[in-house]
């Protein structure tokens, strides 16, 4: 029997995101940039495929050429003749939703693999019976033979996302292990180089490591400086070299190339209806980025962006987010369009003027804190395109450190998403007690609106960063700081090109995340935070008591995301939540309780509580005391420190108070799988229109076959091309 943890089930919520007025109102020019930014979106979020696991690229192509030829409501005669039962169809529909949402055969919440619930013979036996072979069947039976394998494997390191014999990754060649990403990390420090849009690929040469740094870009050879780079690019795969640790460094161009330049491609036609200048030059600048593989490019059109405050379409492009890579370094591309909700973002922007005096309330030294606060934009918008490998509820960027540090950021909640993806039903409810339930579903929506808002503007947005540059000069008062834990001196800090990212590589990720999650927690016990939400008295504390009860239970659900062969989080944000259910268990006095039990049904079952007369007192000083130690050691570059803490924190273990080897059993015997989104697209026929489909396996599917429907079969030959150039990277074993 196969763990069911690795199909998605049959009645999988699925739901289409609404952006039909958000999308109505706006203006046909404001319609053209949204549509040619959405196209540079899908096609660039192709490339995910590429980063996930050596199969998904196939596996893709091989769905969108059954489905092309035949909706799913065609093809489901072809099965019943293949002798798929009408559960096995679904199945099967299910699993290329899945595929589709997720942009891989790995989910994005989690990066487990996830393979079809039903016989790789029967599902076989479709491929053959389908119109696409008839039409085609050396080319359908080659594609099935490349991915099949693959397609249904679930060898050890193939169950899950990871480097080296930990997982599978399409970042590393498979001969890399952590201390290849390592030494790669010296040297792209060495050189002043980003890893966000860069894979490694190691060889042999002379008896030495040879390793290929490859930057995503259109062009593939040299050609001119584009100014952002110290060097001219003399040849397509040898533009600098450099010997670190007795090994031989080539960064090249080139990766992804046909999509980086329909992505490219796009953006130029965007600008052609950009609403202002600042627009025009940030899409010139990301333009200049894909073509060439420049993140400085990337930064300065990140500038311009920042500068674009409250536009009507909002926009976000590029390899932004570095939770899938194993290393914490490289960015998964994303690309979101969305139109500004007007009415939510009132409450964002009363926050976001309120910031200067809630910053001061959080828990450690001035010193600690930014010498001054950006205000950013802060919007709730209606998404039209999030191409990717997920959707999140809300979002904080750019990423880059020294930009978010003294120039700026934006922050976004995605209104329609939160609007769907968060809405529960009693009887899926786990681990509360009935009084529990009822007041979790009336206040789950208003509750979390409040977290995202202070989780982005608050607690992605806070925090100083202590760096000393190449010219050697300080950033804060070396000789006056004083670590407010220990009270000496501080000895640590960030040097040169060091960033946050790079120093703190594998726990970056959730460590950061846990600490927005705990300014959230903290904030929102601010009588002044909860009535900008408009929530006062009685409702204001509701609000933060069902805060509190859903990261707790999240906590205690983020076990589903532990794997305890490698005993290695697969999500960065559940091990967060993880982190602070032990620290709030920690608290002791009965803050909060968790038992094992046995439910109705006679199955393992658990309990979780929240004395919510303590919150106030004993929960709010257990925060406050661990979030100022998560922001010093940040603060400093405490590397080791950190992960003594964060990864003390993060153990799951069956000895101590708490047995979670075995509550993790109970989580995933409970577990409910996440919601996937249909998303809608736009065609140009006069005027723009917009396309919609029904929330289900069937509506996703079809809108991925039409949203390449213009160029699918080159589409489909270069991802196939570019999947192949790469193939035998991925059997290689570390040496």
């Amino acid at each position: 029997m196969v763990d069911s943890q690795y199909f998605l089930p049959n009645d999988i919520g699925i739901s289409a995101l609404d952006c039909t007025e958000a999308f109505r109102l706006l203006s046909p020019r404001e319609k053209l940039y949204a549509h040619y930014l959405s196209r540079s979106a899908w096609y660039g979020g192709l490339a995910v495929l590429l980063q996930t696991s050596p199969e998904s690229a196939s596996i893709f192509v091989l769905l969108q050429r059954l489905f092309r030829k035949q909706p799913a409501a065609q093809l489901e005669s072809m099965a019943t003749a293949a002798g798929l039962s009408p559960e096995e169809y679904q199945a099967f529909l299910v699993y290329a939703a899945g595929l589709y949402a997720n942009m891989g055969n790995y989910k994005s919440f989690g990066d487990t693999k996830f393979i079809p619930n039903l016989p790789q013979e029967k599902l076989k036996a479709l491929v053959w019976q389908s119109q696409a072979f008839q039409d085609s069947p050396s080319e359908m039976e080659a594609l099935w033979d490349s991915c099949s394998t693959l397609l249904f494997s679930l060898e050890d390191q193939q169950k899950q996302l990871g480097l080296g014999d930990k997982g599978v990754t399409t970042y590393f060649s498979g001969n890399c292990c952590l201390e290849d990403a390592e030494l790669a990390q010296k040297f792209l420090d060495s050189k002043n180089l980003s890893a966000y849009n860069t894979r490694l690929f190691k060889n042999k040469s002379e008896g030495k490591a040879s390793y290929e740094v490859r930057l995503a870009s259109a062009v593939q050879k040299g050609e001119r400086n584009t100014g952002y780079f110290s060097v001219n690019f003399s040849n397509a795969f040898s533009f600098l070299k450099s010997p670190v640790s007795d090994c031989v460094f080539t960064v090249s161009r080139g990766d992804y190339a046909y999509l980086m330049k329909k992505v490219s491609e796009n953006l130029e036609k965007a600008k052609d209806h950009a609403a202002n200048e600042n627009q025009k030059r940030m899409l010139e600048e990301y333009a200049q980025s894909f073509t060439f593989g420049s993140i400085e490019a990337h930064k300065e059109g990140s500038r311009f962006w920042i500068k674009d405050k409250g536009p009507i379409v909002e926009s976000y492009i590029g390899f932004i987010e570095s939770y899938r890579d194993p290393f914490g370094s490289r960015g998964e591309f994303e690309g979101f369009v969305a139109v500004v909700n007007k009415a939510m973002s009132e409450r964002f922007a009363k926050l976001v003027s309120s910031a200067e005096v809630l910053l001061p309330e959080l828990p450690w030294p001035k010193d600690f804190e930014k010498d001054r606060f950006l205000l950013p934009d802060f919007t709730s918008l209606d998404v039209l395109t999030f191409a990717g490998s997920g959707i999140p509820a809300g979002i904080n960027i750019p990423n880059y450190d020294d930009i978010r540090q003294s120039e700026g950021f934006k922050n976004v909640s995605l209104g329609n998403v939160l609007a769907v993806a968060y809405a529960t039903q009693k009887d899926k409810l786990t681990f509360l007690d009935e009084e529990d339930k009822d007041m979790y579903i009336k206040w789950k929506g208003p509750s979390f609106e409040v977290q995202v808002g202070l989780h982005e503007l608050l607690g992605h947005g806070s925090g100083k960063l202590f760096v000393q540059d190449e010219k050697g000069t300080f950033n804060f008062e070396q000789d006056n700081v004083r670590n407010p834990e220990t009270g000496e001196q501080i000895t640590t800090w960030y040097k040169g090109n060091e960033t946050w990212d790079s120093k703190f590589s594998t726990i970056s990720c959730s460590y950061e995340e846990c600490r927005a999650e705990c300014v959230g927690l903290y904030l929102c016990l601010n009588k002044h935070v909860l009535s900008i939400f408009g929530h006062e008295d009685e409702d204001a504390e509701e609000v933060v008591y069902i805060n509190w009860l859903n990261m707790v239970r999240a906590g205690l659900l983020g076990l589903e995301f532990f794997t305890p062969e490698s005993k290695s989080w697969r999500q960065a944000h559940m091990q967060a939540r993880f982190v602070i259910l032990r620290v709030l268990l920690e608290a002791g006095e009965g803050l909060v309780t968790l038992k094992e039990s046995i439910g109705k049904d006679g199955r393992p079952d658990a309990l979780i509580t929240l004395d919510r007369s303590k919150v106030h007192t004993v929960g709010k000083a257990a925060i406050e005391r661990f979030l100022c130690k998560l922001q010093v050691i940040k603060s400093t570059a405490d590397v080791e420190g950190g992960r003594a803490l964060y990864e003390g924190y993060s153990a799951v273990s069956d000895t101590g108070s708490h047995n979670f080897l075995h509550l993790r059993e109970t989580v995933l015997l409970r577990k409910e799988a996440r919601k996937m989104f249909v998303q809608a697209n736009t065609r140009v026929k006069g005027h723009v229109e917009l396309v919609e489909y029904e929330g289900s396996a069937a509506g996703l599917i079809r809108s991925f076959t039409e949203r390449f429907a213009d160029d699918a079969e080159e589409v489909e030959a270069h991802l196939l091309e570019l999947n192949k150039r790469d193939a035998s990277c991925w059997s290689l074993k570390s040496v």
